[in-house]
């Protein structure tokens, strides 16, 4: 997966609960004790009553409500109602870069679940912002927190389900080395408990592990280590110790969140199949794992480029055995240019990979709902839809409202 990595760069108040009131019994006036066990009687056969009314009206006016909590079961993805959620979303990029979404994000998840119809939205995020460390931040982090969690309420109130992705990480220096790295790192471990503590009752969260690992083996992956990370361009190496994904699944369920957990494969998500040997994310407490996937038309280390036929005929297999999403998609000819044989162009290249999905009802989030986060979903912050991806996107997100 290949995106911009550089950048430019009120707290909402529940109203009070009103007091109903009722007039004292002229009889019992000086009896404020009576009066005031009247009020309180009254007050809640009315909440009960009023209570019920409501839940009939959203009922029946179809108003957006929460999401049913999610499990794995087998190689499905379940609801609480034992049915085969049909999940289409986008991803929506920045909290990673910027710690207050490029002052766009509220209104972007907006779009996406409102206008787009997207059921589900993937959140990068940053463990340096999370905690506050990142240049600029002097609070500690409580406006990016805060930040997340009117997006993640947003969702959850709007019938969409979200996953909150550590995009970034830092090899385990604080407010240093803000970006993708080869595998997590120690302080990968504090984000993941302080996250989950917060969101480990809210059904609408997805917990995915680490974006895309890279440049690593699948010993490593599963192990962790040392990490020698040579950075590209320089004559830099990080030296830091990764840690492998099942020490973070431990992390989340030490909290006791229960929530679906995301993981992603090695060469950038683009592989999944070392998991089938000996590497299933162990998850006895939790409601199970669910394997991630990046498909982009270009060149992977030990696979070269496959075909749209070629990477599908490879997952299926997988498919068949434990659940899969496709978290990233997308095109972008001007930087990985197609084979001629292959009488390919990014629309077609987008069209059949969604018609691939849709077909084999495989979950998607599709990169990303961002002008400058390329391959891009829309042009400008009018969040008109691009001609070779966007369109079609939107076009397959407007299936959600038939179910």
């Amino acid at each position: 997966m290949t995106k911009v990595e550089t950048r430019k760069k009120a707290e909402a108040r529940d109203p009070k609960p009103e007091t109903l009131a009722f007039p004292l019994d002229p009889g019992s006036a000086n009896d404020i004790t009576s009066a005031m066990k009247l009020n309180n009687n009254l007050s809640k056969r009315w909440f009960c009553v009023l209570t019920g009314f409501m839940a009939g009206i959203i009922a029946v006016s179809g108003l957006p409500a929460a999401p049913l909590p999610l499990k794995v079961v087998g190689n499905q993805l379940l609801d609480s109602k034992g049915q085969s959620p049909r999940l289409r979303g986008v991803n929506c990029a920045s909290l990673e870069w910027s710690s207050d979404g490029d002052g766009h994000i509220l209104k972007t998840v907006e779009v996406a679940v409102k206008d787009w119809h997207a059921n589900l939205i993937r959140l990068p995020l940053s463990q340096n912002r999370w905690f506050g460390k990142a240049p600029g931040q002097t609070d500690g982090g409580a406006d990016y927190r805060a930040l997340v969690r009117q997006l993640v309420d947003f969702c959850s109130t709007n019938n969409a389900y979200i996953i909150l992705d550590l995009h970034w990480s830092n090899a385990g220096e604080w407010g240093k080395n803000i970006g993708q790295h080869n595998l997590p790192d120690t302080n990968s471990i504090a984000f993941w408990k302080d996250i989950a503590l917060v969101y480990k009752d809210n059904p609408a969260v997805l917990f995915d592990l680490y974006n895309e690992p890279s440049h690593i083996n699948w010993d490593q992956w599963f192990q962790g280590g040392p990490m020698a990370e040579a950075i590209a361009h320089t004559n830099i190496t990080l030296n830091y110790e990764s840690v492998g994904l099942p020490v973070l699944v431990n992390a989340i369920r030490s909290t006791g969140a229960r929530n679906v957990i995301v993981a992603g494969g090695i060469n950038f998500a683009y592989e999944v199949d070392g998991i089938l040997e000996g590497r299933q994310l162990s998850d006895p407490t939790g409601n199970g794992v669910v394997y991630a996937v990046h498909p982009y038309p270009h060149d992977y280390k030990g696979r070269g480029r496959e075909t749209i036929a070629q990477w599908t005929a490879r997952m299926e297999p997988f498919a068949r055995k434990l659940p899969i999403i496709v978290s990233e998609f997308g095109s972008m000819e001007s930087k990985w240019h197609f084979p001629k044989a292959w009488n390919y162009n990014d629309e077609k290249w987008n069209r059949e990979m969604i018609d691939v999905l849709e077909a084999r009802r495989w979950n998607w989030t599709a990169w990303d709902f961002h002008p400058e986060a390329w391959p891009c979903l829309i042009s400008d912050w009018n969040y008109a839809p691009t001609p070779q991806s966007g369109v079609w996107v939107k076009q397959a997100l407007a299936k959600n409202l038939e179910h």
